[in-house]
């Protein structure tokens, strides 16, 4: 039984294959899509600067506390905390964690499926000619309230990565983000490259890069806190069970340092991409609101430079691929939930989570516009403000009490050093794991009700 199990929840071939499937986790739509938003509103690049500290002193500190729990254990978001804490109420952070990853990756699918359908509508030539930005609110308008193509993409999506999970570690999750974090880097390198390479590019590189403190405030310091923390995947035990399949020889510190550091770039290159092409074509910060970026503004800008079309279909591969890459680790909390609690094949619990994700994200597919009724509740905005801010919130909260109150310190520090002896932030990682970061998430959540 326990090499069956061993088996089906598999673990990764190396600390590479690790930091990639990791890293594609943090990478999403947040950080192509969310952080240049929040730049934008949040007095440019002295947010970036507050947002690079943020995940400095915050992020990191609770992912390695995350992957430290799935490391010891060897099980997933909900057998983690019952295997340290047995007949407790804890695994119900566990489980919160689980209804989340589901609940997320059903309304995740749909924005990943507008990306498919934005790619496929680049490729065929939909924003060839002299467009304006009442043209491409039509054309969003159009797609967004169509059924047929909204259905379509979010089903190729969920088909996706239900299959990438099916596969299992190695031949799933390890397999193809090998191919899909390389290419993800290498289109955002270039396209970064591009962007800047444009005339009238510096004023957005200045307005991205060079900080104005005059701006700085509490709403800034509050907003990089709460982009960076969600940004990395926290808070939902996506951390716990990635880190279960980590090797017992791998370092967990410079692993953590690494998902970190890459996630972190990614965003960064993201704004190299965004800002200097927005300027260089006489646009201002203001434009930079959440899907009017990329489904609007964009596909008015491939319009109008050259090599438009290879430019706007890179770019949407791209948003794709992120996407796809966080879309995988959010289905495989609750698989392998099922996999290590309920003994089933992975198989099985792949295509059942998948199917149950799809079922729940029929609300929010008709909420952009198939049904009015959907639309006026904002379906899809509220069960992101529920699971998307407010559960993984809590859930990251609960987990620094856990590893710092808990679990115990000590006990952490044993198995971060059982790999390496030497761990020179430790007094650091103590400290945030114990204080800073949950103080952090306090006022994050104080913050989303304010």
């Amino acid at each position: 039984m326990e090499h069956r199990t061993l088996d089906q929840r598999g673990i990764w071939g190396s600390k590479v294959a690790f930091i990639l499937a990791a890293t594609g986790s943090a990478i999403g739509l947040g950080n192509i899509w969310r952080f240049p938003w929040m730049v934008s509103e949040n007095g440019g690049a002295v947010f970036v600067f507050v947002y690079v500290l943020a995940v400095l002193l915050i992020g990191f500190p609770v992912m390695l506390g995350e992957l430290t729990i799935g490391r010891h254990t060897q099980k997933n978001a909900v057998g983690a905390f019952e295997a340290i804490k047995p007949k407790s109420p804890w695994k119900l952070i566990g489980y919160m964690g689980v209804v989340t990853g589901v609940i997320i990756l059903s309304f995740y699918a749909v924005v990943a499926g507008w990306a498919a359908g934005y790619l496929f509508k680049t490729v065929s030539g939909a924003f060839k000619g002299d467009l304006t930005k009442t043209i491409t609110q039509g054309i969003y308008d159009k797609f967004t309230t169509d059924p047929f193509q909204v259905f379509l993409f979010f089903i190729i999506v969920i088909g996706i990565t239900t299959f990438i999970v099916s596969r299992g570690v190695k031949g799933g999750l390890e397999k193809w983000t090998k191919v899909l974090l390389p290419v993800l880097f290498l289109l955002i390198v270039y396209l970064a490259i591009r962007a800047i390479s444009l005339e009238g590019a510096a004023k957005g590189l200045s307005y991205y890069l060079k900080p104005d403190f005059t701006k700085l405030n509490g709403t800034v310091i509050l907003q990089a806190l709460g982009q960076a923390f969600f940004s990395l995947s926290l808070g939902m035990g996506t951390m716990i069970t990635y880190g279960s399949y980590i090797s017992k020889s791998d370092k967990l510190v410079s692993s953590a340092g690494w998902v970190s550091f890459s996630d972190t770039l990614i965003a960064m290159l993201a704004g190299l991409i965004i800002f200097p092409t927005l300027f260089a074509f006489q646009g201002s910060p203001g434009d930079v609101q959440g899907e009017s970026l990329v489904f609007l503004i964009f596909p008015l800008i491939f319009s109008k430079i050259s090599g438009g079309l290879i430019f706007g279909t890179l770019f949407f591969s791209l948003l794709l691929i992120a996407a796809i890459t966080s879309t995988i680790s959010l289905l495989e909390v609750p698989v392998a939930y099922l996999i290590d609690e309920r003994g089933w094949s992975r198989n099985k619990a792949a295509w059942l989570m998948g199917g149950l994700a799809m079922i729940l994200g029929i609300p929010s597919a008709l909420s952009a516009g198939i049904s009015s009724f959907f639309q006026d509740v904002d379906f899809m905005g509220k069960a992101f403000f529920i699971f998307g801010n407010l559960s993984l919130a809590i859930g990251a909260f609960f987990i620094c009490i856990f590893v710092g109150y808990v679990w115990k310190v000590k006990n952490a520090v044993q198995e971060i050093t059982s790999s390496s002896p030497r761990f020179r932030i430790k007094p650091f990682w103590i400290f945030a794991i114990k204080f800073l970061a949950p103080i952090a998430i306090l006022v994050i959540l104080y913050s989303l009700f304010a």
